[in-house]
């Protein structure tokens, strides 16, 4: 039969459909199964399943499809692993030769979190700043283009369907800058401390962001994970990914030589670390002076703004905590970078449950560099001849109202290093440390003859040790005694301070760059340093130091004998006798008040007094002894920063300096140019 054209193109098409169909039963053929057939099947035992492959049940049950990759299949499960959370701690003991595992899952985070646009180039002048300024006013358009979007939408959106996730906005999970910091807070201890004085070894973290790794560990694949070792219990891990994190933590196994767990905190955040330290740079922290039982430290200018309401602010709350130790105790070694461990192990801390916080005062000053606030710390109770560290520490929790997850579980500081007075009474040779032949070493119950007084009213820039004695009265009314002392001085340079005419037109002041301002200010500088000497031990042998009083009984009564007073005057004197200057202090009052016997005093700088000159009228008198004079050794030192030491003592002088600032640095030109002067006008 002849078919038409129409019919012929008809009868092809079914036949080719009729072959597809062959074709599909062919190779997809179905499993069809009969009423019967479920009916007489055994029922299936999920408790023991003999199979290589597992149940699909099975949580770790895997298809094995060659074909496809995990990134089709969806990620493995794995057994046993903690959920970690954006910017929340997870606590937890890691046992001795265990690896514990977590798992960041990137589909957490809501899509307002930022991305880190790592195909964009950025101009090495583009500040961090400004990049947020940018990010920002992008986020306002794109919330513009939303809801320019609903305003077009006016049918239900179906939030299922591809065009529902285009009108609302989402899009594919992008690039994240991920902060993963930890922190160990028990570690275990020694079965006989005897035996080691080394602490346990230090966790082990292993990162993956690969799902052919998702158990990372000391067994795993070291190409597919990065492997970084705690740093005295702390670690710190930045990265960017756009999949999972998979974490492990493993700790040693050192069961023979060591007992129980480790305890850490973990926490991955992508606003900054929530637990970190610094090492690298220099401490805050600054030791001021100490004596044989206390030392203070400050910190650097907490801000250099001079907002009146923004210093109240900060003067309100003290941001930091301290820990202290003795060096030769090893208790916090293996978690000195650790702000939990440092709150176990360290002898003294500041912190709301802190061990011995009883032994530290903290409060705000303005006293020192640039009158800004800063935070300082008074210890008592402490060891003579003893080395400590002092390290500082911050917590947002410090900060009230923060909301800010960032350093919340603490941010540990470089140490300081400080050391106590040793206490004792006096030494036989200045070039050794051995006390002479007619007393014994001798300690009392206030170790020594030095003790630092702080808050004074109106030497307010004192804050050292100076010359004491028990007998006299506590700290308090020690720092009463000096402060007083000076306050009636300067009453007496008031008076005749106004004798002179500062009120006077510019032309007919008594300087055209100075006024009576700044010579009260420079008296009250000079006077305080004068009056209030700053005092070592006697046994202190510094080269800088000048011994004061050495005719007086020490506290405890003992004279300084013959041999000693020998030894010094060939040092000191003509080698029979020593000097006013040596055998009294710098003023009667002290001997006479609270006869504080031989110390050793550090000197004040030299350029208060030529500052001092420099800024007051000449009628009023005042002159300075030059290097090499009469006068000069027993009177100034020169100033020089050397190894932390003071060797001359001004307002806000500390064993660690605070670094060059302006002021210091018009200060030492001002001291060169009036040196140069002086020499000219004695030549």
């Amino acid at each position: 039969m002849h078919l038409s054209p129409l019919q012929s193109r008809l009868a092809a098409s079914f036949i080719a459909s009729c072959l597809l169909v062959v074709l599909y039963l062919t190779l997809f053929s179905p499993n069809l199964a009969l009423a019967a057939e479920l009916e007489d099947a055994p029922p299936i035992l999920f408790d023991d399943v003999d199979s290589d492959l597992g149940s699909p049940l099975d949580p770790m049950y895997e298809p094995e499809f060659a074909a496809f990759d995990r990134s089709i299949l969806g990620r493995r499960q794995v057994r046993d692993t903690n959920v970690l959370k954006n910017n929340e701690a997870f606590p937890l003991n890691v046992v001795q030769g265990v690896t514990e595992r977590f798992v960041f899952e990137l589909s957490q985070l809501s899509e307002r979190e930022p991305e880190v646009r790592s195909l964009e180039l950025r101009d090495e002048d583009h500040t961090w700043e400004e990049q947020e300024e940018d990010e920002e006013e992008e986020d306002e358009e794109e919330d513009k283009d939303d809801l320019n979007d609903e305003s077009l939408d006016t049918e239900p959106v179906d939030s299922n369907s591809d065009s529902a996730e285009q009108k609302l906005g989402k899009r594919k999970q992008g690039a994240r800058q991920i902060f993963l910091s930890a922190n160990t807070c028990l570690q275990p201890q020694a079965f006989n401390a005897t035996k080691t004085t080394q602490p346990p070894p230090q966790l082990t973290l292993y990162v993956s962001t690969s799902t052919d790794n998702v158990e990372p560990g000391p067994d795993a694949d070291s190409n597919s994970q990065v492997a970084m070792v705690f740093n005295e219990g702390a670690i710190m891990y930045n990265f960017t990914t756009t999949t999972d994190v998979y974490v492990g933590v493993h700790a040693p196994n050192v069961t023979e030589i060591f007992d129980g767990p480790y305890n850490m905190k973990i926490a991955i955040s992508t606003d900054g670390y929530i637990y970190s330290y610094d090492v690298d740079n220099d401490a805050d922290l600054i030791w001021v002076d100490s004596d044989s039982q206390g030392a203070l430290l400050i910190t650097h200018n907490l801000t250099d703004s001079n907002d009146e309401k923004k210093q109240q602010q900060i003067m309100e709350a003290p941001p930091y905590v301290l820990f202290a130790q003795d060096k030769s105790d090893p208790s916090i070694n293996g978690v000195k970078y650790s702000f939990c461990g440092l709150e176990q192990y360290a002898q003294i801390a500041t912190t709301k449950d802190g061990k011995y916080s009883n032994m530290v005062q903290t409060g705000m000053t303005t006293r020192g560099q640039g009158n800004f606030p800063k935070q300082q710390f008074f210890f008592s109770g402490l060891k003579p001849s003893t080395s400590y560290l002092g390290i500082l520490a911050k917590t947002n929790a410090t900060d009230p109202g923060s909301p800010n997850p960032v350093g919340g579980g603490g941010h540990v500081f470089k140490a300081t290093n400080f050391q106590t007075k040793s206490g004792k009474l006096f030494s036989r040779d200045p070039g050794s440390n051995q006390v002479g032949t007619n007393a014994q070493e001798l300690i009392q119950a206030d170790h020594g003859n030095c003790n630092i007084i702080l808050n004074l009213t109106f030497c307010d820039q004192v804050a050292y040790s100076v010359p004491s004695n028990s007998k006299f009265g506590n700290a308090s009314v020690l720092a009463k005694f000096y402060d007083d002392y000076a306050a009636e001085a300067y009453g007496y340079f008031k008076k005749a301070l106004a004798q002179i005419p500062c009120e006077a037109p510019v032309t007919q002041r008594y300087s055209l760059t100075r006024n009576c301002s700044d010579c009260e200010a420079a008296y009250k500088d000079w006077l305080c340093s004068v009056t209030i000497p700053r005092c070592e031990d006697f046994s202190n042998d510094a080269s800088y130091l000048h011994p004061r009083a050495m005719s007086q009984p020490f506290p405890n009564g003992e004279m300084l004998d013959n041999a000693t007073m020998s030894l010094y005057a060939e040092k000191y004197g003509d080698g029979k006798t020593l000097g006013k200057a040596f055998m009294q202090s710098r003023s009667s009052r002290i001997d006479e008040f609270i006869k504080p016997g031989p110390y050793k005093e550090v000197l004040p700088c030299d350029y208060l007094c030529y500052r001092l000159v420099q800024s007051c009228p000449s009628s009023m008198g005042f002159g300075c002894p030059l290097p090499g004079q009469n006068g000069f050794n027993s009177s100034y030192y020169i100033k020089n920063e050397t190894n932390g030491e003071v060797v001359c003592n001004y307002p806000g002088s500390a064993h660690i300096f605070s670094g060059s600032s302006r002021d210091a640095v018009s200060v030492a030109l001002t001291v060169v140019v009036l040196v140069l002067v002086s020499l000219l006008l004695a030549c």
